[in-house]
């Protein structure tokens, strides 16, 4: 038997100690959250991504009543930027959520398991990594990498 620890390195920033350009995505990813279409669920997200020449999109998650036909906030922005700016990678991702109150979570959210392995597959796509921040009022989360989010990940290398 072969036993192997997994560790990932997760750093927690007061929204002040944030850089300003990090300030400026996590608050893009807020307000995209007020473009949610979430009228199932009542929880909105909304992402940002800075891409390596300094372009920002943003998207939210959207709802349908035939529930496997939504998308998520970060599926959204990731297919968006790659879709219209195809030869920039991403640098930073930035995540944020409202609850159905309408208030933002005290603290940061995990992206489901599709959105980790797009991710994932942005990463290969530009041999880089995706710095993730997850915002939440208590503090913001940054992953240095999609690959931290799932470890044991499925790329194309296992097909080959």
């Amino acid at each position: 038997m072969k036993e192997q620890t997994l560790h990932i390195a997760l750093t927690y920033y007061p929204y002040e100690e944030l850089s300003e350009a990090d300030r400026r995505l996590v608050d893009t990813a807020r307000e995209a959250t007020y473009r949610s279409y979430a009228p199932y669920s009542r929880f909105s997200v909304g992402a940002a991504a800075r891409l390596a020449d300094g372009t920002v999109v943003s998207g939210s998650n959207q709802e349908n009543a035939a529930s496997p036909s939504s998308i998520c906030a970060e599926r959204t922005t990731l297919f968006y930027a790659n879709s219209q700016y195809p030869g920039q990678a991403v640098d930073t991702l930035a995540i944020a959520a409202r609850n159905e109150r309408g208030e933002f979570l005290d603290n940061p959210i995990s992206p489901c398991g599709a959105c980790r392995q797009v991710m994932i597959e942005v990463e290969r796509r530009f041999a880089r990594p995706m710095r993730i921040l997850l915002y939440g009022q208590q503090g913001t989360c940054e992953v240095k990498s999609a690959r931290d989010l799932l470890p044991l990940s499925f790329d194309d290398s296992a097909m080959k």
